[in-house]
């Protein structure tokens, strides 16, 4: 994170986490995307570009945030979705043309891309 220089900085910085944490309140829908240097090596910047934007085009509400290597190389660029009171759902092998219709099944219809998926995870 870069230093902050003045208390306008804070203050934007301020707005922004609380606009991150009101959508998160909000929709119950976080993105998570890994990446690791195996996971930007497999295309991962691309794949999170291309969720980033199919959020935007579709004006969907979704916290999207990244993370580093969980130890699935093989299966990377990952993608996790969780959604309140649903169970994590890991996707691998993302690439951004898979993109659309992972945000169109998942997030709008509520179905899951079963032949994408790598793994789950209960919602405690």
């Amino acid at each position: 994170m870069p230093q902050i220089k003045s208390l306008d900085e804070l203050r934007n910085l301020r707005q922004q986490v609380e606009r991150d944490i009101s959508t998160r309140r909000h929709t119950g829908t976080t993105i998570i995307v890994g990446m690791g240097t195996c996971g930007i090596a497999a295309g991962a910047r691309d794949t999170m570009h291309a969720i980033l934007e199919e959020l935007r085009k579709r004006e969907i509400d979704a916290n999207v945030t990244t993370v580093g290597c969980i130890g699935m190389c093989a299966k990377e660029p990952l993608v996790d979705v969780e959604q309140a009171g649903q169970p994590r759902v890991t996707y691998g092998n993302v690439t951004p043309d898979m993109v659309p219709r992972m945000i169109e099944e998942h997030l709008v219809k509520g179905q899951v891309v079963e032949e994408w998926v790598v793994g789950r995870l209960q919602s405690s």
